[in-house]
Parts: C-alpha cells; structure tokens; sequence
C-alpha cells in the first residue's frame, strides 16, 4: 500500500493511496518514533514554504531565512494550498492541534496583515481556517482574520454581530 507523508482518514487526489482508519492513528500517535518522524517531515515541509518551526512543544513559527523566495513560489502555484490544507488536517489527527492554530495564524498574518502571500489568502480564508479542531481556537483565529481583514464590510466568513461582540 502507499502511503502519504500526511495521511488521513480521508480519500486525497492521489486514488492509489489509501486512507488512514482509525486504529492506524492511534497507533500512529502512541508510538515515539513515529511522531518524532511527523514533526521531521512538517519541519521539512515548512523549509520548502519558507517557515521556521521555533518551538516544538508550543508549535510557534516565524519566517525563514529564505523566506522571500519561497512565498513568490507559494503565490506562483496554488496547488501549494491543497498540501497545506492536508497537513493541517493531519496535524489536527495527529494531535498537534497547537501546530494547526499557529501555521493557520502565521498564514492570516502574512496574507491579511502583511500582505506577503495574496495568492493565499482565499485557501487560508477558505479552507485552512476551517481544518482547525477547536472551536473556541477557531473562532479566535476567525476573528483574527476579520480584525485584519480589508474592507471589514466585506468579511463573509463569520456573522459581523458576533465578531463585534467577540471577547
């Protein structure tokens, strides 16, 4: 069977891999060795963006040196977006759940505050704020996005009178 550096328990565009049971993750998440090689990989794929990983155990991230020329290759190709929405999927399997909010966060930051990644912005709108578990972590990112979000008026992806009110 072929695996996936990210798997999940869902079908990918990929229809040779097969999709991760529940069992599988479990064991997945219980072994050392396993999960020590599913931060490698994140680490790795995080260079390939041109995002440093700071700290293991809190999932706090900043950009790396080669910062600049990886995000011109993230505006350049959007398939980009459809990798980062599957290893945000399976951060939230794999119980690096802190992992999800932090690279969701840095993502709204550099396309909303920072203005680095435009071409991002939908999927990181769209589809990465939404991988996120917690319901309370989400709603704080959401409202994150639409403090940042230019013009305010336009921002469709939660009700104004709550976001208003938040806190």
């Amino acid at each position: 069977f072929l695996f996936r550096l990210f798997p999940l328990r869902e079908r990918g565009m990929n229809w040779r891999a097969r999709s991760l049971t529940c069992q599988e993750i479990q064991a997945f998440r219980k072994s050392k060795e396993v999960m020590d090689r599913f931060v490698r990989a994140y680490k790795l794929m995080l260079g390939f963006y041109g995002i440093h990983l700071v700290n293991e155990e809190t999932g706090e991230l900043e950009r790396a040196e080669n910062w600049r020329e990886r995000f011109e290759n993230l505006n350049r190709f959007s398939h980009n977006n459809l990798r980062i929405t599957r290893i945000l999927k399976c951060l939230g399997e794999m119980g690096y759940e802190d992992y999800q909010v932090h690279l969701v966060k840095f993502f709204l930051t550099e396309t909303l505050v920072e203005e680095t990644l435009p071409n991002v912005k939908r999927s990181a709108l769209d589809y990465f704020l939404f991988t996120v578990r917690s319901k309370e972590k989400r709603r704080e990112l959401i409202h994150y996005a639409w403090q940042h979000f230019k013009p305010q008026s336009s921002f469709v992806w939660g009700p104004r009178d709550k976001l208003q009110k938040y806190r």
